[in-house]
């Protein structure tokens, strides 16, 4: 297997970022793995924002954000664990990672509230005479 391509921090660019982090998919997964607190495996991934993902699409979208620096991924058999390289991006960045993830989660919840059914409201009946 060919070796992982990870950019020194010094390599990564806020157009990287930005490119990499321009696809709805790639921002949620990226998202999801800034969250936790242990490594990701991509078949987590399978779902993105309750579409299904194409492993081969799901591997593209892994690449483009080991390569932009937004991950570092490893190894482990068959699979790719992969961790948010957040606190090298902070050192580089201040508050860059922080805000596109912010923003992100905002506009998650607007767009899942505004799939949300309207309440239905009590219609008023006149009263008989």
């Amino acid at each position: 297997m060919r070796p992982l391509f990870h950019p020194s921090i010094e390599e990564v660019t806020v157009e990287g970022i930005l490119h990499a982090l321009s696809d709805p998919v790639r921002v949620a997964m990226f998202a999801d793995i800034a969250a936790q607190s242990c490594p990701q495996s991509c078949s987590n991934f399978l779902t993105v924002s309750d579409k299904a993902i194409p492993k081969s699409t799901l591997s593209q979208h892994f690449k483009i954000l080991r390569e932009a620096g937004l991950i570092r991924s490893e190894r482990h058999g068959v699979e790719l664990q992969n961790v948010p390289r957040c606190v090298e991006l902070e050192k580089r960045f201040p508050g860059l990672i922080r805000a596109i993830v912010t923003a992100h989660t905002i506009q998650s919840a607007d767009e899942a509230q505004a799939k949300m059914p309207a309440p239905r409201r009590a219609v008023k009946r006149a009263a008989p005479r």
